[in-house]
């Protein structure tokens, strides 16, 4: 093989990550979907795209030449003249827990409602786009702070640089200049942005507004949405291409100090000074590396935890929570679980590498006995919570030192059902009943319910038994979609009476009604509060008020993959369940068994270290 031969053979193999978005009018969405399905899969693309009715947002990955193409691709297309297509080369991903959290293990195309969210409030409506604030560059953007800087105190008084990034995004990096006001929201995510806004539209008032993000898009419509608020608001402008086309101009990182966070599997970019900007959560010292994804156990929201301090299994509370009391005294404790682990002079019984062990330590021992979750558990179609207690006793037993599960009844009552078998295919269904015994007395039965039924339900019980429309239908359930409000309205007095409770698990048309009550959670939450959702072998309902993406409840779906052995819910249908929820609070477990909730490893494990968030 020739140099030059080798040389394209390297080009080819070097990997890279592609970031743009686009605000356009999309004419037809279905056909802009089909173009990025067939594009991304054929380049062999992983990662993210979203598509709305008002644009596009794209983070893929891939070879350096296959995103070249796609590039090229994407600008035969009127639609994205002008876009800023970003192109890193970077490492390859290694299929590791940061490759999966950020998508990068698997191609995801979502029809969306938003690009990003801005708003978790239903009653507040996006601002129009085209107000949005004035693109700088990033060398107009380096002008005026330097200006600002040089020119005293007047205009520094009048110039505001507004972060409208995440806390934990700028706890990492973040554009510094003494004498310029800088403004960090400290939300916990963008859709808290607009309150903050609300809430201090008299720092905004009248100021020069310098807005930046890590690539622009948050910008769009965060500066819109100040302009909106008419005079005093009118002079707001945004770094265009973000912090990333601002690190590209300035590789030394200019007025920018520390690292760029980004939602891919690099994680963090950073310019040639090595200075880092973040600490540890708990020691305070300097510490940037946000590779361990220690969350928050009540929000979920990442922390930094320095290598010395992290303990496998421990339960960390970000300062968010710590501010608002959620947590309270957790956090100190974990300093001292480290050190009892670590100390020779501690008398240790239990494994010190024991998941639970180590939250029970992270706890202290001045607690006493620590509480467990309490989760409400909603069984299926035609099961009762009899049979769905029998079904998960093993759940129960293993996650015994974690979590109580508490089983009710669903308020739809239905009639016995009576299905002849092993009649020839060729042979009437109905006529095959003579064939056969009859059914036993209904008394000898134990009674069936559902949270969902067919809209012409007569809502009669099971008194007689009631002979089956058919052979066992897979897709029955999709005609099941009326009964949802009496069912909410039973679960609002299971958790009056009954509550409270950390947790909801579903499973199969339980996880369908959990799944629906997720996202009503936050018009619900002084009636139906819980911290998460546990959804198996579950289905997403066309009835659902929900866009893909839009839910934003921490969850756990857990499903068959496409090779395993649910023959009652498709592993499509339980994927578009997950793709409801928001990909930051969501955690997917396919397993390779049938209609079951799996109890062996890896499977318990995970399902565990799920649940260890919440303690």
């Amino acid at each position: 093989m020739s140099d030059d031969d080798r040389q394209r053979n390297q080009e080819q193999a070097r990997y890279g990550v592609l970031l743009y978005y686009r605000y356009a009018s999309i004419p037809d969405l279905d056909d802009l979907r089909s173009f990025y399905e067939s594009n991304c899969n054929s380049l062999k693309l992983l990662g993210r795209v979203r598509l709305s009715p008002y644009g596009v947002n794209v983070t893929v990955g891939g070879k350096l030449s296959s995103l070249e193409e796609h590039m090229a691709a994407v600008k035969l297309n009127r639609l994205f003249e002008g876009t800023d297509f970003k192109l890193a080369t970077c490492h390859h991903p290694l299929n590791d827990k940061v490759a999966q959290e950020c998508g990068f293990t698997s191609l995801s195309i979502r029809v969306v409602k938003e690009l990003v969210t801005f708003s978790s409030h239903p009653l507040l409506k996006s601002p129009e786009i085209s107000i949005a604030g004035r693109h700088l560059s990033a060398a107009e953007f380096h002008t005026v702070l330097q200006s600002a800087a040089l020119d005293g105190s007047t205009e520094s008084e009048r110039l505001v640089l507004l972060d409208a990034r995440n806390l934990y995004e700028t706890r990492i990096g973040k554009f510094q200049m003494p004498s310029v006001e800088t403004l960090d929201p400290g939300i916990r995510q963008y859709s808290d942005l607009p309150s903050w806004i609300d809430n201090n539209t008299e720092r905004l008032r009248g100021k020069r507004v310098l807005m930046y993000c890590t690539g622009g898009i948050r910008c769009e419509m965060a500066s819109a949405y100040i302009r909106s608020k008419g005079a005093g608001f009118e002079n707001v402008f945004q770094l265009f291409g973000g912090i990333q086309r601002y690190l590209e101009q300035y590789p030394d990182g200019g007025f920018f100090k520390g690292k760029n966070f980004v939602f891919d599997h690099r994680i963090s970019v950073g310019s040639s000074d090595a200075k880092i900007m973040g600490t540890c959560h708990l020691c305070h010292s300097s510490f940037d590396d946000y590779s361990s994804r220690c969350r928050c156990s009540h929000c979920r929201m990442l922390v930094l935890v320095c290598d010395s301090c992290r303990i496998e299994g421990a339960a960390y509370v970000c300062e968010l929570c710590q501010k608002h009391g959620n947590g309270l005294g957790l956090q100190a404790s974990i300093e001292l679980s480290k050190s009892q682990v670590t100390s020779p002079e501690t008398e240790v019984a239990s494994d010190p590498y024991d998941p639970e062990f180590l939250l029970h330590l992270s706890r202290g021992h001045d607690c006493g006995p620590r509480k467990k979750l309490r989760i409400l558990c909603l069984h299926g179609f035609r099961q009762n919570s009899s049979s769905f207690k029998g079904r998960t006793a093993s759940l129960a037993k293993k996650l015994k030192n974690i979590a109580e599960l508490v089983f009710v009844d669903a308020p739809h009552e239905l009639s016995f059902v009576y299905q002849p078998c092993g009649t020839q295919p060729d042979t009437n269904y109905l006529s095959a009943l003579s064939q056969f015994s009859p059914p036993p007395p209904p008394g000898n039965c134990k009674k069936k319910f559902a949270w969902l039924v067919a809209p012409n339900f007569d809502g009669k019980n099971g008194a007689d038994w009631k002979v089956a429309d058919g052979p066992f239908d897979p897709l029955q359930y999709q005609e099941q979609t009326g009964g949802f409000d009496v069912s909410l309205a039973f679960l609002k007095k299971v958790f009056s009476q009954e509550g409270p409770f950390d947790g909801i698990l579903g499973f199969s048309q339980g996880a369908a009604m959990a799944a629906m009550v997720c996202a009503e959670k936050e018009r619900l939450k002084s009636e139906i509060n819980f911290r998460f959702a546990i959804l198996c072998s579950g289905f997403a309902l066309k009835l659902s008020r929900s866009e893909q993406g839009s839910i934003n409840c921490p969850s756990l779906h857990i499903f068959g993959s496409d090779l395993g052995r649910d023959r009652q819910i498709a592993n499509q249908a339980s994927r578009e369940l997950a793709s409801m929820f928001e990909d930051e609070c969501s955690v997917i477990i396919e397993h390779d068994s049938g209609h079951i909730i799996p109890t062996r490893s890896p499977y318990i494990d995970e399902i565990k270290s799920f649940l260890l968030r919440f303690l």
